[in-house]
C-alpha cells in the first residue's frame, strides 16, 4: 500500500503537518492537473512537488535555471535518503551519460536539469525511456517576457511535453504579477487554468524606507539597534567587502559574500552565517537563493533594486520564523538617477552587441558555422582584458545575446577534481617504488577513495593537501605530472561559469535580434523601474504597494511600516481636510481612480494628509472602494 502525503512528509522531513495551501497543491498534482503554485519566499515550494513525486511511480524531472540551487536541492534530498541527480552545463560527457543511465535503470526519484540540458537531443532521447511522473518548473516566471528575469531557454520546455503527454506539469514561483501568472499557464500549455496563490502578505515583517544621505552612519545605527542575524545587500563586490570590514571595526561579527569568491570560500561563509558564527552578511544578490535560515531579523538594502520582484524576494528572507523582523531600504534621490543610468546602460547598440559576439567567437576560436550546444568555461574578466572591452557593456551585450537565444550563460559551476588509474596494480606498485612523492599521494587516494581503478572518482584537493602537509599547487602539479606519465587520468578542479552557444556561429555582420521583442523588454524594464522608484517615494503603506503590485488590490494597511506609523501622527486641520476633499472629489468626478493615481495629483509632502483625508471620506460614506479603485458616491 502506498504511503499518504502526511506519512511521506513525516518520514522524510519530520513535519507533522503541511503549511497552508501545500496540501491542496499536492492533491492537485496527484489528481493529474497542470498546476501553478505561487508561494512567497520561504513558503515551502519544493515540498509541493517532492511529496507527490515520492508518492507516484517513476521519476520527477525538475527544471531550474540556477546550478547552485539544483546542487543544493540534490544534496538536501540525498541527506534525507532520497536518490536525486543533477545534470548541467560543464559536466563531463561520461558523467552526464552515467547520470541519465541511472535515471532510466536505477532508483533515481528526482532528475534536476537546466532548461538548456532538458531540450538537448541527448536528454530527449533518454527521457523517452523514463517513466516521468511530474515535470516541475522552478522559477517559472522565467518563461514570461512580462517578468523581470526572462530566459528564452524556458520557452523550449513546452517541446518536451510531447514526450510525456499524460504527465502533469507544475510551475513554481515566489514572484509573479497577474500578467506573468497568465503568461506562465499559456506558455506551458496548461490544459485548464489552475493557480494556487498564497497571499504575499507578511504580517510580521515591517517594511521601512529611510531617506538618508549618510547611509553608512544610519546602517551602523540600525545594526546596533536591531539584534539578531541580518543581511545587507549592496550592488558591488568591492562595497560588500568594504562595508563588512567597517562593521567588523565597530565590533560587529560581519563577513562579505559575492559570486567572485571560490565555491569553497562561499560555502564556508554561508555555513558560518547559518550557524550564527557570523551575525551580519554583507553581499551582492548572489547570496540568499536556496538558503533557509528562519531567524533572520533584518534585511537592509543600501541601494534600491531595479524591480519590486527582486526587492520582495530579497526582503522576504527576513522573519521566516514568523517573528517580528525588518526589511529596510536606505534611499536617496541620487539612487533614482543611478538606477535610470544603469537602465540606459542595459540596452547597448547593435554595434556593441556584434562586437561582443565577435570577441566570443575569437576567444573560443570558433569557425563560422561552428556547431552549437558546446559548453565552455567562461571568465568575463579574461574576455574583457584580452579584447580591451568595457566590462559593463560586455555583460549587458551578453545578457541580450542570451535573451535572443544565441548563447546561454550559467552561474559558476564547481566541479571537484577527479582521477582514474590507467595502469594495472603491479605497474602502479612499480611506479610508486620509483616515485616517493607520488607514492604518498597515490596511497592517500587509494585509501580514501574507492573505485579509482574502474572509473573516475571525485577527490578533494584542499583536504588532500592539508592531510599530506603540502602546498595545494604542488599537489595539483604532481597529479598533472602523473597524468603526463600515463599513470592516471586527471581532471583538475574548476569553478567557472559555463557558456553555451545555442546556435551555429554566424558572421557577426549577419547577427540579428528581434527588435520588437527587444523594445518590449526595454519598455517593461522601465515600467518595473518606475514602480520601484514610486514604492520608495510614495507615502502609501509599503505592504499595500507591494501586494497591489502582485495582484492583491484590496489588502489592508499593515500598520507597522514607516508610512503607517507616521500616518498615526498626521495632524489634519479642518481647513486642510476641506481643501483636500474638494480636490479629491474633482479628480473622482471624471472617473474612479486608484489610490496611487489620486496621490500623484499632490506633492509627496502632502500625500500623508491626502491619505488621511481619503480614509475619513471612506469612513463617512462619501467614498468607497471597488476592487482597486476609489469611487465617489455622488
Amino acid at each position: 500500500m502506498s504511503k499518504s502525503a502526511n506519512e511521506i512528509l513525516k518520514e522524510y522531513w519530520g513535519f507533522d503537518e503541511f503549511r497552508p495551501m501545500q496540501s491542496e497543491i499536492i492533491q492537485s498534482v496527484l489528481d493529474g492537473q497542470d498546476t501553478l503554485a505561487l508561494l512567497p519566499t520561504g513558503g515551502g515550494k519544493s515540498i509541493c512537488f517532492q511529496v507527490p513525486a515520492l508518492m507516484k511511480e517513476g521519476i520527477c524531472i525538475v527544471v531550474s535555471p540556477l546550478i547552485a540551487l539544483m546542487k543544493d536541492q540534490v544534496y538536501n534530498l540525498k541527506k534525507r535518503g532520497i536518490n536525486a541527480v543533477a545534470i548541467y552545463s560543464g559536466m563531463h560527457y561520461k558523467d552526464i551519460d552515467r547520470a541519465f543511465d541511472n535515471c532510466i535503470h536505477g532508483k533515481v526519484k528526482f532528475l534536476y536539469l537546466s532548461p538548456e540540458r532538458l531540450t538537448s537531443d541527448l536528454a530527449r532521447a533518454r527521457i523517452e525511456q523514463m517513466t516521468v511522473n511530474l515535470l516541475a518548473i522552478d522559477e517559472a516566471h522565467c518563461i514570461s517576457q512580462w517578468g523581470y528575469d526572462f530566459r528564452p531557454s524556458y520557452l523550449e520546455i513546452i517541446n518536451v511535453r510531447e514526450l510525456m503527454p499524460k504527465t502533469p506539469v507544475m510551475g513554481l514561483t515566489a514572484t509573479a504579477t497577474s500578467e506573468v501568472v497568465k503568461d506562465i499557464q499559456e506558455r506551458l500549455e496548461f490544459k485548464r487554468k489552475n493557480v494556487f496563490r498564497k497571499s504575499f502578505s507578511r504580517e510580521n515583517l515591517a517594511y521601512v524606507i529611510l531617506h538618508e544621505s549618510g547611509k553608512l552612519t544610519k546602517l551602523n545605527e540600525i545594526v546596533s539597534n536591531v539584534l539578531g542575524s541580518g543581511i545587507i545587500y549592496v550592488r558591488s563586490r568591492r562595497k560588500a567587502k568594504d562595508i563588512a570590514i567597517q562593521l567588523k571595526n565597530r565590533g560587529v561579527t560581519a563577513d562579505f559574500y559575492h559570486a567572485g569568491l571560490s565555491t569553497e570560500i562561499r560555502s564556508k561563509k554561508q555555513e558560518d552565517w547559518i550557524n550564527d558564527k557570523i551575525r551580519i552578511m554583507v553581499c551582492t544578490n548572489a547570496f540568499g537563493m536556496g538558503i533557509d535560515k528562519p531567524d533572520v531579523r533584518l534585511v537592509v538594502h543600501l541601494e534600491i533594486p531595479d524591480s519590486l520582484e527582486a526587492y520582495f524576494q530579497e526582503a522576504g528572507r527576513a522573519g521566516r520564523d514568523g517573528k517580528k523582523s525588518y526589511a529596510v531600504l536606505l534611499y536617496h534621490q541620487s539612487d533614482k538617477a543611478n538606477l535610470i543610468y544603469q537602465y540606459e546602460q542595459s540596452y547597448p547598440s547593435m554595434e556593441e552587441i556584434r562586437k561582443t559576439y565577435r570577441a566570443l567567437g575569437n576567444y573560443y576560436q570558433l569557425a563560422i558555422g561552428g556547431s552549437a550546444a558546446d559548453s565552455f568555461d567562461f571568465d568575463l574578466v579574461e574576455l574583457v582584458n584580452k579584447f580591451k572591452l568595457q566590462t559593463v557593456t560586455t555583460y549587458n551585450c551578453m545578457r541580450i545575446l542570451e535573451q535572443e537565444g544565441w548563447i546561454s550563460l550559467t552561474d559558476a559551476v564547481f566541479n571537484p577534481a577527479s582521477v582514474r588509474i590507467r595502469v594495472r596494480k603491479d605497474e602502479l606498485y612499480d611506479y610508486q617504488l620509483r616515485n616517493k612523492k607520488a607514492d604518498r599521494i597515490l596511497k592517500l587516494i587509494l585509501r580514501s577513495y574507492h573505485g579509482a581503478f574502474n572509473d573516475f572518482v571525485g577527490i578533494h584537493l584542499s583536504w588532500m593537501a592539508k592531510n599530506l602537509k603540502i602546498n595545494y599547487q604542488d599537489l595539483e602539479q604532481s597529479l598533472l605530472k602523473m597524468a603526463a606519465s600515463g599513470i592516471i587520468d586527471f581532471r583538475p578542479e574548476k569553478d567557472k561559469s559555463q557558456l553555451v552557444f545555442l546556435q551555429e556561429k554566424v558572421d557577426p555582420i549577419n547577427l540579428t535580434i528581434d527588435f520588437d521583442r527587444f523594445n518590449f523588454r526595454k519598455k517593461r524594464h522601465l515600467e518595473r523601474l518606475q514602480k520601484t522608484i514610486a514604492y520608495a517615494e510614495n507615502t502609501i503603506c509599503r505592504s499595500q504597494q507591494l501586494l497591489s503590485y502582485f495582484g492583491e488590490k484590496n489588502a489592508p494597511k499593515c500598520k507597522v511600516c514607516d508610512v503607517c506609523l507616521e500616518r498615526t501622527k498626521v495632524d489634519l486641520s479642518k481647513d486642510d481636510f476641506e481643501r483636500y476633499r474638494i480636490k479629491i472629489i474633482k479628480q473622482l468626478e471624471r472617473e474612479p481612480l486608484t489610490i496611487y493615481d489620486l496621490c500623484e495629483a499632490f506633492s509627496p509632502k502632502k500625500q500623508a494628509q491626502v491619505l488621511k483625508t481619503i480614509e475619513l471620506l471612506i469612513d463617512e460614506g462619501d467614498l468607497s472602494r471597488e476592487e482597486d479603485k476609489i469611487i465617489w458616491k455622488k
